[in-house]
């Protein structure tokens, strides 16, 4: 006798924490599949003869694709439902993953760094839509917040396993087996939610809007709110990480193994404050705060915490560039984790999906650029300076656009 299906609402803890910590997972691979290049960059440059230029042209092909893609990924996710949304975005990035195992030419690398990133931008939205459906309302910030943790344990995870399992399968081999690791995690999630039912998606519309239906979202100040914001913020957590492991490199000489040790604390750092925004987030609002204060008030202390940054160059001191890089990560994740929640309390459900992906691809916009101007002011010599200093501001200059368009924020109901 088969068992009874169940939705959410009448899993048990146990169910709901085995969901989560899929979700959980699923960031960590999202992370560890596109950090591989950037661990590897100068074996791979080596073996393939690029440039700094070349480099910073492939990390915004990514963002690029990445950007398109969250154009349509907002509206896949809310039709198809988290339960089918999980598994087909998980396995399509681990097979765009596994495909740099057979690249050769440049040209062959940008078509698959667009496919890895048109497929990877399936998880935020996904993640989002997720959290939002599993956990109760006072704990999406918690959950947000572990879940940024979570990623920041795969970039700190990527720096230390990559080389070592270069060492063994070669750099190609390594893009082979992390993308191995998320087919085997699509068919956990299937096994998983095989006798669960999730909300169910939206009806397809056949004669109705076009497939992005992004016009009612478009007229909404949370929506602009949100995508300005993630233009400036994502702009330097995107700077870090397609570029930290090159700074590290040019500073301190650093490779290979070498590297796990300063990305690994400074992507720890990223994995605290990922925490600390979640749960002291999740505290204030027990103890009666409003949403408006609290959400303000975190993104505030946390935009004051990268204005440090371009101190890292005058150090002079291995210890404190580390310390200060894991600031700054610790900083950006508590600005995010809070951020994500922000669109989850002003959003209604039906939308949450195409708005966090819209914010998404804003935020990839942002990356795309500073990917590209990052590879040409350090080809023309000019090194990091000026791109430090706009990470400095640029969580500041994000607070003020957020305080411009929602003076107040009003959180919504999710059914």
């Amino acid at each position: 006798m088969t068992k009874p299906t169940k939705t959410v609402a009448q899993l048990g803890a146990r169910a709901r924490a085995l969901l989560f910590a899929l979700v959980v997972t699923a960031g960590i691979l999202n992370l560890v599949d596109r950090q591989i290049i950037s661990v590897l960059k100068p074996i791979i440059a080596t073996d393939l003869g690029w440039s700094d230029d070349d480099y910073g042209t492939l990390a915004a092909w990514f963002q690029g694709g990445a950007a398109f893609a969250f154009l349509f990924t907002g509206w896949i996710v809310d039709k198809l439902g988290v339960k089918w949304a999980n598994p087909i975005g998980v396995a399509a990035w681990s097979i765009a993953a596994m495909a740099h195992g057979w690249a050769r030419s440049m040209t062959e690398f940008v078509m698959i760094r667009v496919s890895l990133g048109a497929t990877e931008a399936m998880g935020t939205p996904t993640g989002i839509k997720t959290i939002a459906s599993v956990l109760p309302k006072n704990w999406r910030s918690s959950g947000f917040g572990a879940t940024n943790a979570a990623n920041s344990i795969g970039a700190i995870l990527a720096p230390l396993a990559i080389p070592g399992v270069a060492l063994l399968v070669g750099w190609r081999g390594t893009f082979v087996a992390a993308g191995a690791l998320g087919l085997v995690w699509a068919a956990v999630w299937l096994i998983a939610t095989r006798r669960v039912t999730f909300s169910p998606p939206s009806p397809v519309e056949t004669d109705a809007a076009p497939p992005t239906d992004y016009g009612p979202i478009l007229r909404n100040r949370q929506t602009w709110a949100v995508a300005g914001a993630k233009i400036l913020s994502d702009a330097t957590w995107w700077l870090l990480l397609f570029w930290l492991p090159d700074f590290f490199h040019r500073q301190y000489g650093l490779t290979g193994v070498a590297l796990g040790v300063p990305l690994a604390i400074a992507y720890g750092g990223a994995a605290v404050g990922s925490l600390l925004g979640g749960g002291i987030s999740t505290r204030l609002l027990s103890l009666g705060y409003s949403i408006n204060a609290v959400r303000k008030g975190i993104l505030l202390v946390a935009a004051l915490c990268v204005l440090p940054i371009p101190l890292v160059l005058y150090a002079g001191n291995y210890a404190v560039t580390i310390g200060l890089m894991a600031l700054t990560l610790a900083a950006h994740q508590a600005f995010s984790t809070n951020l994500f929640a922000l669109i989850a309390d002003v959003v209604p459900q039906d939308k949450l999906g195409r708005v966090t992906a819209f914010g998404s691809f804003s935020g990839n916009v942002g990356g795309m650029v500073i990917a590209k101007v990052a590879g040409l002011v350090l080809t023309a010599g000019l090194g990091y300076l000026s791109l430090f200093v706009f990470a400095s501001v640029s969580y500041l200059l994000a607070v003020g656009w957020i305080q411009l368009l929602l003076p107040v924020l009003r959180p919504v109901e999710h059914r």
